[in-house]
This record gives structure tokens, sequence and C-alpha cells, in this order.
């Protein structure tokens, strides 16, 4: 009779065991649901500068906020873009991001479609009067605040006594496009060319193509040849043509968007050292930014925000060539200038209505 009920004893001991522990297996909590984003690119990578910065961005918040992302690169016909765009709409992302003025259309047309859908565009904003476009958040990027200090910088190094710098006072300028926003850059770099000395001549080039690097370069070889000593990319991966006919010059470049001199060091260690520095557009900071705002519950749609100096949306590369290239003293003047524009005592030209 006790082993009878010493072995009911063990039995109820471990069904007991086998019901807390299923308990516990039951009680445990589910994994946390990822935010999901999907990045779509007009265009593809490899730009060394302003779609690389947008997968940069969405990178670090993969990394820093636990973000579920991915990137689609659409190719540049525009046919198809409206169309993906719709069926990421129908996906599972909830958030979208695009960027650039070739996007607006198909945005405008989407996004009033998928209300529960969120869109964020960058360089660009849509026209909110359209109504039904509550879910959008735009980011524009005062370009023409930091091209104010490359351009000021470009017209100290022409007219300085640096190894690649010559006698005339001619600088360049090469543009994707000839549109708004590219112009919006070409304003702020002369300005500030104007700024350090009225009589710098600006040689302005466009490429009618951001995906063109051999006619990037030949309009910046022709630039250099007509006097130039340095000229500043504003053109994606046609401006790599740029880079290329520095290094054929041997003259001097500016990059763009990202920090082009620490894209390729390791690629084309020769071409990089022609970069003096590299107008910033934040376009990575500024996508981690309103991911961050996102999950934070603050991020503000039905709205267009403008980022320049003060919010660090643009900016001056601050790199190894930088220190070793540029005199101090002209480092110490476009941080002076930097802090003039953001205290309001140098309001920087626009092509855009305030």
């Amino acid at each position: 009779m006790k082993k009878v009920v010493l072995v009911l004893v063990v039995i109820s001991l471990v069904l007991s065991m086998a019901f807390v522990t299923g308990c516990t297996k039951t009680a445990e909590p589910k994994p946390e649901n990822k935010l999901k984003v999907t990045l779509y690119i007009n265009g593809t990578l490899g730009d060394k500068s302003f779609f690389d910065s947008a997968d940069r961005g969405l990178k670090m918040a993969m990394q820093d906020l636990g973000v579920d992302g991915k990137v689609i690169e659409g190719g540049y016909d525009p046919a198809k873009w409206q169309p993906d765009l719709e069926q990421l709409a129908q996906g599972d992302s909830e958030i979208i991001i695009i960027g650039t003025w070739q996007m607006v259309d198909a945005l405008t047309a989407v996004a009033p479609k998928y209300p529960d859908k969120k869109f964020i565009i960058f360089d660009t904003s849509v026209d909110y009067s359209k109504g039904n476009l509550g879910n959008v958040y735009s980011i524009l990027y005062k370009q023409n605040e930091g091209s104010f200090l490359v351009g000021a910088l470009a017209a100290m190094v022409t007219s300085s006594n640096m190894s690649l710098a010559n006698k005339e006072k001619i600088i360049g300028f090469l543009g994707g496009m000839d549109i708004p926003v590219i112009n919006d850059f070409k304003v702020g770099y002369i300005q500030g060319a104007k700024y350090i000395d009225p009589e710098v001549n600006v040689l302005v080039s466009y490429a009618a193509a951001f995906n063109d690097p051999a006619k990037g370069k030949e309009l910046v070889l022709a630039q250099y040849d007509q006097g130039a000593d340095i000229s500043f990319n504003v053109a994606g991966e046609t401006g790599l043509g740029l880079l290329d006919a520095a290094k054929e010059k041997n003259a001097y470049a500016i990059g763009v968007d990202s920090d082009q001199y620490i894209m390729i060091k390791d690629k084309d260690p020769e071409a990089a050292s022609h970069i003096v520095t590299s107008m910033m557009k934040n376009v990575d900071k500024s996508i981690y930014r309103a991911l961050k705002l996102y999950l934070e519950g603050k991020l503000e749609f039905g709205k267009a925000e403008s980022l320049g100096l003060k919010e660090d949306g643009v900016g001056v590369a601050d790199n190894e060539n930088y220190q070793n290239l540029v005199p101090k003293e002209f480092r110490d003047k476009v941080e002076e200038l930097k802090q003039k524009i953001i205290n309001g005592e140098i309001v920087v030209d626009t092509v855009f209505r305030s």
C-alpha cells in the first residue's frame, strides 16, 4: 500500500511540474514586433553621395533602433517608379521612404489611397494643399547654407598659395540638372564665393543627368582647361566624373552629400587626395532622426521640415584630408561663417520661397 501511495505521489509531482512548465512557456512574452521600413531608391546605390547616404541612414536605424529595414533599387526608368510605390504600399512595411522631386507625383497619387501607411520623402516636399496627404512627412535641406560655406572655401583656395591653386580666380560648379534644388546649391555657392572675393568667376555646367560620370568628367575637364582650379560636385553619380577630372588635371574638388573623401579613399586614394572637403547633405542623419521620432511618437506627418546648419541637416566634412590640405585660417573662417549663418548675421540666398 505504501508503495502505491509513493508511486501516486511521484506521478502527481511529475504532472504538477509539467503543468507549471507548460504555464511558464505560454506565459513567456512574445518578441516585440519590429518597425518595418522600406527605402525605395529611384535610381541605384553606389553613387558615393546622395542615395548611399540614405541607405546609410536606414542601416543606422536598423542597428541602433531595431528597425526591420530593406532597400529596393528602382533603377532609372521613371515609368516603373509609381507602380513600384503602389506595390510597396500594398506590402507589410509600416513606413515607406523615398526621395527626390522626381517621386513627388507618384507619392501624391499613391499616398491618399493607403491612409494606414506612412510615407517619408526627403530632399523635396509634397504639396499639402492638394489634401489627403496627412500620412506624408517631407524632409527639406538648406543646401544653400552648406554651399555658402564651400563656396567661401573655394574662393579662398583659388586665391591662395596652395600647391594646386593657379593664378586665376576661377572656380567651377557641376550640376546634375538645371532644377530648383540643384540651383539652391548654386546660389549659395556663388554667394559664399563672392562674400570672400567679389572678383571670383564661377563656371557653371549642367550634365542633364545624375547617372552619367563620363559627361560629368567631360564638363569639368573643360572647366579646368578654362582656368578653374577647384570645382564643386552637385551631380550624384555624374559627379564621380568630376572627381576623375580633378585627379587627371591635378586640381581640387569639392564633394557633395556624403563625405566623398572617406567614401573613395580606399578604392582610389589618388582621386580622394584631391577632395578638399564635401558639402554634407546629411540625408543619413535626417532619416535616422525621423525614424527615431516616429518610434517615440513625435514625428509630425502632414507637414514639411527644413533642416539647415543649425539642425545639422547640412555641413562641411571635417576629415584628415581637410585638416591636412586646407590652412587653419581657412578652416577657422569657414567655422566663423557657419556661426554667423546660424546666428542670422548672414542670410543665404535661396531659389525657394520662404
